[in-house]
């Protein structure tokens, strides 16, 4: 029977469609709770507001980068306007925001223990809970409750992922597939990447670039130089194809080419029917655009390896890595973050395969000096029972993203789901719950587990990492309110 995982929403924000404007939901109930809730909390939710607003460039707020870059300086961009001394700058505008890590009066742990405590037993949260809630701008731990017990993190083993992967790769980082045409111009491969997301109109641009290239090799430059075969190269991802829980609707085979992530119902997001040959699919697309380019295809593809003295005539890149991560904790996205831990293993030197992502992962952490004792990355969606992490670490990632000192990391923030609003938290929360609009935090959901991982901005404007995990929870509609409950305690205190 297939693992019960969590379900994503079928509207989430998209950060390659833009943000979508939920004011209609509710009678527009869930902008009138923001402005409320802003009113009530003031410059402290505003102050966490920052990090979910835009415009984004790279995963970075493009405004917080420039304030970052104007640091103690008087005067903004220029706005076209020159002097003999060079741009003039645009004044500025004086400071609205005060920073996250500016001097705040301290929280008072033993208010959060008492905010906290009577919710930690709540039935629904099953035989066991671990929980750590930090500081993000000091990283001190302000509440623990077995926060250094290893346990089954379910899809919030995706905020490891994620950071790894922004670590090793940077957020400008983008997945190539390629065409490689053999010396003779007889063969032509179509070489995986390890891009997921690839679509068939990244197929039919590369088949029309490539025909391009054979028309150039054509003895009137007018017609391909003649018939080709095509084969498909997936040697850059090692070891075995199957999760451990596949077949299942949750995730397809991992391997180096596919075109939509498998899916076989031309859905982005959630549970789908997977093909169980993606590499051969993709392959055939890329024959049928060859051949509506022009391209005349012999025989049906095979899988080859690409020879070494192949010339690359055509090339997709997927999107910037810092969209991919967001993708992933935003849709909770198993395809996307296997593919992510992988891209992790070859930067670092390891092998693209289940085992040489779990070292990749663990190895990367250890350099970010974060508290991996206990931890075992056996996959990198989550979906896999043998996972293991603590609550002190995935506070510990988030407070790392928070680093002002870390751009390059700060999609793991803003990728997280928005309750009320967004991905997998956007059905979660209802309309005139307390936490909604505030609350950013990435769920898992296996059988008997439920885990929330996330931030929330308390009344004293700090931000706050927390990070909840349960097990033994006889079902998610008892689990889920109680961890809600949790995250939208800490906006209160």
């Amino acid at each position: 029977m297939a693992e019960q995982v969590e379900e994503p929403s079928v509207r989430p924000s998209d950060p390659w469609r833009g943000p979508k404007f939920l004011t209609t939901k509710h009678n527009g109930s869930h902008t009138w709770q923001v402005i409320a809730g802003s009113v009530t909390l003031g410059l402290a939710v505003a102050a966490g507001a920052v990090l979910a607003a835009g415009p984004w460039d790279n995963g970075q707020r493009k405004a917080e980068r420039a304030l970052a870059v104007a640091a103690d300086r008087t005067g903004g961009a220029h706005h076209g306007r020159t002097t003999p001394e060079g741009p003039r700058p645009a004044p500025s505008a004086p400071a609205v925001l005060p920073a996250l890590t500016a001097a705040k009066a301290a929280q008072d742990p033993a208010g959060l223990r008492a905010a906290l405590t009577p919710l930690v037993d709540a039935p629904g949260l099953g035989k066991k809970l671990a929980a750590s809630v930090v500081d993000t701008a000091t990283g001190e731990q302000l509440y623990g409750h077995g926060a250094t017990t290893p346990m089954t993190p379910a899809s919030t083993i995706k905020i490891a992922t994620t950071t790894a992967a922004l670590s090793v790769l940077g957020p400008d980082h983008r997945i190539a597939t390629t065409a490689a045409l053999s010396p003779d111009s007889r063969t032509l491969t179509l070489v995986g990447g390890g891009d997921p997301t690839l679509a068939k109109a990244d197929l039919r641009a590369m088949a029309a670039e490539a025909a391009d290239a054979l028309r150039e090799d054509g003895e009137d430059g007018e017609n391909p130089a003649g018939p080709v075969r095509l084969t498909y190269d997936v040697s850059r991802y090692t070891g075995p194809e199957l999760h451990p829980i596949s077949p299942n609707e949750n995730i397809a085979p991992v391997t180096a080419l596919m075109i939509d992530e498998g899916r076989l119902d031309g859905s982005d997001r959630g549970p789908a029917d997977r093909t169980d040959d993606p590499a051969g699919d993709a392959a055939r697309a890329f024959a049928e655009a060859l051949e509506k380019a022009g391209v005349q295809v012999t025989g049906a593809p095979r899988e080859a390896r690409a020879a070494d003295e192949a010339r690359t005539v055509a090339t997709h890149r997927s999107a910037p890595l810092s969209a991919l991560a967001e993708r992933t904790l935003t849709n909770s996205d198993n395809d996307i973050a296997e593919a992510l831990a992988r891209q992790t293993a070859i930067a670092k030197g390891e092998k693209a395969s289940f085992a040489g992502a779990r070292r990749a992962v663990t190895n990367e952490l250890k350099k970010l000096q974060l508290p991996v004792g206990g931890a075992h990355f056996a996959d990198g969606s989550g979906l896999d029972r043998k996972d293991r992490v603590t609550p002190a670490l995935l506070t510990a990632l988030l407070a790392r993203a928070a680093d002002p000192d870390r751009p390059g990391l700060r999609p793991v923030l803003t990728g997280l789901p928005i309750a009320g609003f967004s991905g997998t938290l956007d059905g979660r929360y209802e309309r005139d719950a307390a936490g909604t609009g505030l609350v950013r935090a990435k769920t898992g959901t296996l059988r008997g587990v439920n885990s929330l991982a996330g931030t929330v901005v308390d009344r004293q404007g700090r931000l706050l990492a927390f990070a909840f995990l349960a097990s033994g929870s006889t079902s998610a509609a008892g689990a889920e309110p109680a961890l809600d409950a949790l995250a939208t305690a800490l906006a209160g205190v």
